[in-house]
């Protein structure tokens, strides 16, 4: 245990230094765009061809998938009801936020630092299911209760599903573990070295997309919004690790993963199909906020 206070000590410290370098103007916010692609395009997949080179694919993986699809799902539906006195605005912008889990730049470093490569297989595995949900599901929402402010196509969402390296990253590297192949060491090696950078690389990201500036006027649907996304992601995750027959770190996936933040990709998506982007900033910064309170609260108590 105080291995892990210590490794989240580490990460909250280096969020605060990306937070720092934003305020004194070192870095800008926009930067972090720059640092996003890098993350997501770069050192993220370099971490997954590592993680996944060796792996032995037992059944409870995949299992993993399924679970964190299903899970959005009902995220999605629930949400969908709690708002749905609200206009199609309102219903859109947290039908879209609800869902998807912010796993590949969130959760990635500070599992890597905890628990690495076997920790982070499983969440590996947690997030192709969520990939689904991030890039097909949320997408669906926000555009068709935008009103037709953007273009919502089947193959739009095979576009993007198709354009998330990480996600291909997953699949490639797997096909090849399954089919009893390996990739050439070399490629181990440089890999090894690039991902490397995950961690500090994304936790400087978040702390430059932090911020203490919330917009005014939306208290009540952001309380709603926060109550469903985590009062559901508690109930499900302590359930599951309290009473599901599995091993530990498959118990610990859920327990985590049921609490993460909102993914990055909702902010995109309300530029995209005109919603009020304030708002949904104001809700991912909290959801930022309160998944580092409540991890540290469910690892210390449970685990």
């Amino acid at each position: 245990m105080s291995g892990f206070n210590e490794q989240f000590l580490i990460s909250i410290v280096i969020i605060m230094i990306g937070y720092l370098l934003k305020r004194v103007q070192l870095l800008k916010e926009k930067d972090g765009e720059a640092i996003a692609r890098i993350v997501f395009n770069l050192t993220l997949p370099c971490l997954i061809i590592v993680t996944f080179n060796d792996v032995t694919f037992a059944p409870s993986l995949f299992y993993l998938i399924v679970i964190a699809f299903v899970y959005g799902l009902i995220c999605a539906l629930l949400a969908l009801f709690v708002f749905r006195k609200h206009s199609r605005d309102v219903k859109g912008t947290f039908g879209m936020m609800v869902p998807g889990l912010n796993i590949g730049l969130f959760a990635y470093p500070l599992v890597e630092g905890m628990f690495g490569f076997e920790g982070l297989k499983y969440f590996g595995m947690f997030d192709v299911g969520n990939a689904f949900i991030v890039f097909g599901l949320t997408y669906i929402i926000a555009g068709y209760y935008a009103g037709g402010s953007g273009t919502l196509e089947a193959r739009s969402i095979l576009l993007k599903l198709s354009k998330s390296v990480p996600l291909l990253t997953y699949f490639f590297v797997s096909i090849i573990n399954i089919s009893g192949f390996s990739l050439p060491a070399k490629v181990i090696d440089i890999s090894s070295v690039i991902s490397v950078a995950n961690m500090p690389l994304s936790l400087l990201l978040l702390g430059l997309y932090l911020n203490f500036s919330f917009a005014k006027g939306y208290g009540k649907l952001i309380f709603s919004f926060l109550a469903t996304k985590y009062g559901l992601g508690l109930m499900t995750g302590i359930a599951c690790y309290l009473w599901l027959p599995v091993e530990e770190m498959f118990k610990f996936t859920l327990l985590i993963g049921f609490i993460l933040p909102t993914p990055a990709s909702v902010l995109p998506y309300a530029i995209m199909f005109g919603y009020n982007q304030r708002l949904v900033g104001t809700a991912s910064n909290l959801t930022m906020i309160v998944s580092f309170v409540l991890i540290w609260l469910m690892v210390n108590i449970f685990v």
